[in-house]
């Protein structure tokens, strides 16, 4: 026997029967006798004999791999969110390639690409918050491959989005902090560009009109990142120029925990003097001090269903696709930032 990788002509040859006779033993097929078919394994395990999982790919047109585009792997939401897409594409007999693009427009075009060389069945992607050019994402739509957006999603591609209620999360925080007799709400958010944050913001607008409110622009922050810098500077911003303020609406909560961070610098005490509602519930939210009020979002369901909705157009084999959108609800969880 032939050093290095087994195929199914050294068995073949072996046993001195044909190679088809190997291959229908190796899949079961009730044609092999049953004899036959017990020498073929048993040899075939003796020789550690693996699969040409590339020549199997290439002859049934399928890898049984799917790819994921995520803008960070170290956030605690999009860690459920891989969790919930690997559970359903494993238990399916599926194989996951994670891409984390690092928010980096440039390499989620890399990321695009390298998937569509690695021939996989189909993509889960949420963009970054930079993305504005998505002819990297139409060229999957071109290529019939299946594709599902997740959180962050392209409106203008028409394919299967899987989302939260951005806008009735951000009324019902913002509405919060109103009942428990804030009058004074500055706003500080991600890019503006994005649709989750157009929705957070408009919630935001529009739980203050609910109560007669009206928005001062001067307490209201559209940062480039929504990370922990932009919410400290923010709110460092705000009191520079002298603001009146006694809540702060952080629609990540880096930013509000960044926000937060500046107050007790400041020597304000949270939320005895300015309360702050965060969004996203990652685990450090409930470890700061004082813990934060956050907007806790289904990661592990989002992940679940994009999956399924992705191995849904896999599967269609009528080629009668309808593009859908799924909406899912989000909790409100109270805690120490936002407690009179």
């Amino acid at each position: 026997m032939k050093s290095g990788q087994v195929t199914i002509k050294d068995i073949a040859k072996e046993l001195n029967i044909s190679v088809s006779t190997v291959s229908r033993a190796l899949a079961g097929n009730p044609l092999v006798k049953p004899s036959t078919k017990a020498a073929v394994i048993e040899l075939a395990e003796k020789l550690n004999y693996q699969p040409n999982y590339t020549a199997l790919s290439l002859r049934n047109n399928t890898t049984k791999t799917l790819g994921v585009i995520i803008p960070q792997l170290v956030h605690d939401f999009f860690s459920m969110v891989v969790r919930g897409i690997e559970d359903v594409a494993y238990a399916s007999g599926y194989s996951v390639i994670i891409c984390n693009s690092h928010e980096s427009y440039e390499r989620e075009v890399i990321d695009t690409k390298t998937l569509m060389n690695g021939r996989v069945d189909g993509v889960l992607a949420c963009i970054t918050k930079h993305t504005k050019d998505v002819t990297h994402f139409k060229e999957f739509v071109n290529r019939s491959i299946p594709l599902v957006f997740f959180d962050c999603v392209v409106d203008d591609i028409d394919t299967d989005k899987v989302i939260i209620d951005d806008y009735e999360a951000s009324y019902n925080a913002v509405n919060h902090l109103i009942e428990t007799g804030r009058k004074h709400i500055a706003y500080i958010g991600g890019p503006i560009s994005l649709l989750i944050n157009q929705n957070r913001y408009k919630g935001y607008k529009d739980a203050l009109e609910k109560h007669g409110m009206s928005v001062n622009d001067n307490i209201v922050a559209h940062c480039e990142t929504g990370d922990f810098a932009d919410g400290t500077s923010s709110a460092k911003k705000f009191m520079d120029n002298n603001q009146q303020f006694d809540a702060i609406f952080g629609a990540t909560d880096m930013l509000a925990i960044g926000a937060i961070k500046h107050l007790k610098k400041a020597g304000k005490v949270v939320p005895h003097d300015i309360s702050v509602f965060g969004f996203s519930n990652w685990k450090i939210s409930e470890l700061y001090e004082p813990s934060l009020s956050t907007v806790d979002q289904p990661g592990y369901e989002m992940g679940r269903i994009s999956a399924e909705l992705l191995l849904n157009q896999i599967r269609n084999e009528d080629d009668t696709f309808s593009p859908k959108t799924e909406i899912l609800k989000t909790d409100l969880i109270v805690r120490e930032s936002s407690t009179i």
